[in-house]
């Protein structure tokens, strides 16, 4: 979420995040998952010409595919709301009371329930904000979001005694994570349903931790179209995705599940019984971690802390091309050509930068890519002799112990080195690391049986080999 020069075609999604090899959460215990439960109080936040809204409430009711009303108020909206304070609440209190629950309270909505928020501080639980009103903030002006964030923290000041330490909008725009982060300093943010651990997000500068949330294990389906219809699809909704992580975690990738709640849904009975036996199930299982977001945020904060890492998406051309610029051989302009591509998060890495630079190459005509394979040296040539090699040649040669080589060796790298290079008109280029001396003597000979537009190819893809094996050195693994 940073800003870029005007001349920086840049993508700020990150659609790399932890890999293919997710970082091991080390969650207490040893436990195999980490199970986190969500309540959200909105019951008294929502649309409402009471709260000086222009309508009536619309969203995630038993009214599937309800509207506003504007300019009314809307009597049964306002009464299934109703429901969730006045008895969904305290079935899922009794039910969840002994366990380690995360709050996600309106503010308006928590000053109108004292006894239930007296409740949930006997209990034990999280209460984070979950904004001012429960009201959608796609189109809200960045100042007026900023000021109801503001309103917001200070009014659960006032209603819980303390600030909140979590943030979740939900119903956010494009500004909220940088307006959230901007207002406090929030141990965790959950405007994200992007990941299955939490992950450091750098806002303005600063690292920022978020620890998604979830809409699909979330009752929430009861009250949308080709979502759940009974307690049972439920249960087997939440335990398949518990099973699932959990087979994860014993073989050693161990995740967050994320359960989302609603008082006036999953506070019906026919869906709390659904949820009372996806929960007895978990709950059977040994190394399961019931947490708040809180526990979950600080115990990744001090396993994971922010680590500085190299960001090339952030890097201006010059100083892009003076740290990349030798990766393929005597050639910045590919470097520089990459630096114009549209690089994200996702090129912060060996791979993400390799494929910038492969574009780059492959983009080019032939007869720069030529040039680039005419860069290279001869294997355990003249300038090996001579000690002109750049100094990954140098290195990646010495490597593979042709700096080091027998009469008998010398010779027949001689003679092949000439035969090729006469026959296609580039130096032979392999990937030496890949091969001890004997590979690439067998290789030399092999690949001079090919005919010119196969070897072209096939030198043009060892190059980029080259170029990969020298940015997974670059970059911390």
């Amino acid at each position: 979420m940073q800003e870029h020069g005007e001349d920086m075609n840049r993508y700020p999604r990150d659609m790399g995040g932890h890999g293919a090899t997710p970082p091991d959460p080390q969650w207490p215990g040893g436990a195999r998952i980490a199970v986190q439960i969500v309540l959200n109080y909105e019951e008294g936040g929502e649309n409402c010409l009471l709260h000086g809204d222009a309508g009536s409430e619309a969203f995630l009711s038993e009214i599937v595919g309800a509207q506003p009303w504007p300019g009314q108020r809307h009597w049964n909206m306002e009464s299934i709301y109703e429901y969730g304070a006045r008895a969904g609440f305290w079935r899922l209190h009794r039910m969840l009371k002994d366990m380690p629950v995360t709050v996600f309270g309106v503010a308006t909505a928590l000053a109108r329930s004292p006894e239930q928020v007296a409740a949930m501080q006997a209990a034990g639980w999280e209460i984070a904000s979950h904004g001012l009103k429960w009201i959608e903030h796609k189109d809200m002006a960045p100042a007026e979001e900023a000021a109801q964030i503001d309103a917001a923290i200070r009014l659960h000041a006032e209603v819980t005694g303390a600030a909140p330490r979590g943030w979740y909008t939900g119903r956010c725009s494009m500004n909220t994570l940088r307006l959230a982060a901007a207002a406090a300093d929030f141990a965790w943010l959950a405007d994200s349903y992007a990941d299955d651990l939490p992950y450091w997000l750098q806002i303005d500068g600063r690292d920022r931790l978020v620890v998604p949330y979830t809409l699909d294990a979330n009752d929430m389906r009861f009250a949308t179209p080709q979502g759940f219809n009974t307690g049972e699809q439920f249960a087997t909704y939440l335990t398949d995705s518990f099973d699932l992580l959990y087979a994860e975690g014993a073989a050693g990738a161990p995740k967050m599940l994320s359960i989302g709640l609603h008082c006036r849904l999953a506070g019906r009975p026919g869906r709390a019984a659904g949820l009372q036996r996806a929960l007895d199930h978990m709950a059977a299982h040994d190394g399961v971690w019931f947490a708040t977001r809180l526990q979950i945020a600080e115990h990744w904060a001090a396993t994971h802390p922010p680590q500085a890492r190299l960001r090339p998406s952030e890097m201006d051309r010059a100083t892009f091309v003076d740290t990349f610029g030798g990766i393929f051989e005597r050639s910045p302009w590919i470097a520089e050509a990459a630096h114009g591509l549209e690089l994200g998060p996702a090129h912060d890495s060996a791979q993400g930068v390799h494929a910038a630079l492969a574009r780059a190459f492959r983009a080019a005509p032939p007869e720069r890519r030529l040039a680039v394979l005419r860069a290279h040296p001869d294997l355990a040539g003249k300038l090996a002799q001579a000690r002109r090699l750049t100094a990954a040649s140098a290195a990646e040669q010495a490597g593979a112990g042709l700096d080091a080589l027998t009469d008998a060796e010398r010779a027949a790298f001689t003679e092949l080195n000439a035969a090729y290079t006469a026959r296609f008109g580039f130096p032979f280029i392999i990937a030496v690391r890949d091969h001890d001396k004997a590979g690439i003597l067998a290789a030399f000979r092999l690949r001079l049986d090919n005919d010119a537009r196969t070897e072209f190819a096939e030198a043009c893809a060892q190059v980029e080999r080259i170029a990969e094996l020298r940015l997974l050195e670059r970059f911390p693994q």
